[in-house]
């Protein structure tokens, strides 16, 4: 009787186990909702005064703290949002074909033991924190590669983006977004070459055995395959560039306007470093203003994660 009751109660506990669990998980649901609520309401309460307030006290308020530079809330965070997104997006476009490529060697392409210290080496890259990359891109990437943005500045100078002459140091965009690159670079590759190689085994050998060289086969079937995991990793890697502080605070030289000119100085300023920069001297509205850029930030990258989620949906589809 003892064992046929033991029997009878394992359903039972079996039950319970799984109600306790999904109360853990729903709430942990919730509890990042009720987080991310509270950080989008303190902005919005702290930054409403300045969006919605009295726009002639905001102008006065934003003109003391700015020198005069920007008389309006949007006119100040304009260039700040324009300067984030440019220097984000070039970073994406740098890193993104390097990191497929460096996955799909690490993944299809290089021998078992070679892969292996690869892949620590891009896990070790992603671990570095980002005042190291400050660091290197100030002291070692600025002085070495003002001969490099010359040479495209006399030569390519009749493109707008890159109109000399280069600044020297070469405290610019382009050398930001040649670091923020490097950054998010094993945060993509990481995550493409796991999706590589969850690639059906049978699907790859089918490809081969139709007569496909390796590259066929990448392009047949690993490529299309990882395509909703791909576009996963890039939106990943451009929401760290958007948010990333130091390193952009370390080798910017900032400036306050709507400029595509990557090899000048004095251009451009990020959220981010904008208000890392300016917080420590900030009065009590200035501190608002700072936090309204914030909001701005904030809902950016919302809007940028809610977009990948809709690109991985139609990719997977």
């Amino acid at each position: 009787m003892s064992s046929q009751s033991k029997t009878a109660q394992q359903p039972v506990s079996g039950k319970n186990a799984d109600k306790v669990f999904k109360g853990v998980a729903y709430a942990c649901g919730i509890l990042i909702l009720v987080v991310l609520a509270a950080v989008a309401l303190f902005l919005l309460f702290r930054a409403w005064p300045l969006i919605g307030g009295d726009q002639q006290a905001n102008s006065e308020t934003i003109s003391n703290f700015t020198g005069g530079k920007a008389s309006s809330f949007w006119g100040y965070v304009g260039p700040l949002l324009f300067g984030t997104v440019l220097i984000s997006a070039l970073a994406l476009l740098i890193s993104f074909f390097v990191s497929v490529g460096i996955a799909l060697f690490i993944s299809h392409y290089a021998p078992k033991k070679l892969a292996t210290a690869l892949s620590y080496v891009v896990d070790l890259l992603a671990a570095i924190p980002s005042v190291i990359y400050g660091l290197w891109g100030g002291l070692v990437l600025v002085p070495a590669i003002y001969p490099f943005w010359n040479w495209v500045a006399k030569y390519l100078g009749w493109i707008p983006l890159f109109a000399g002459p280069a600044a020297n140091p070469s405290r610019t965009v382009a050398t930001v977004a040649v670091v923020l690159a490097v950054m998010i670079l094993p945060i993509i590759t990481s995550m493409s070459r796991d999706i590589f190689l969850q690639t059906p085994r049978l699907q790859e050998e089918a490809a081969l055995a139709l007569g496909a060289t390796r590259w066929e086969m990448v392009k047949l079937a690993v490529l299309p395959f990882g395509k909703s995991g791909v576009v996963s990793a890039s939106m990943l890697g451009l929401g760290r560039a958007l948010g990333e502080t130091m390193a952009v605070l370390m080798i910017l030289s900032p400036g306050l306007n709507y400029s595509i000119k990557l090899l000048q100085a004095s251009q451009n300023q990020t959220i981010a470093a904008n208000i890392a920069a300016q917080y420590p001297e900030a009065n009590d509205l200035g501190v608002s203003v700072l936090i309204g850029t914030g909001l701005v930030l904030f809902l950016i990258t919302f809007v940028v994660n809610f977009i990948a989620r809709k690109l991985t949906e139609k990719a997977s589809a």
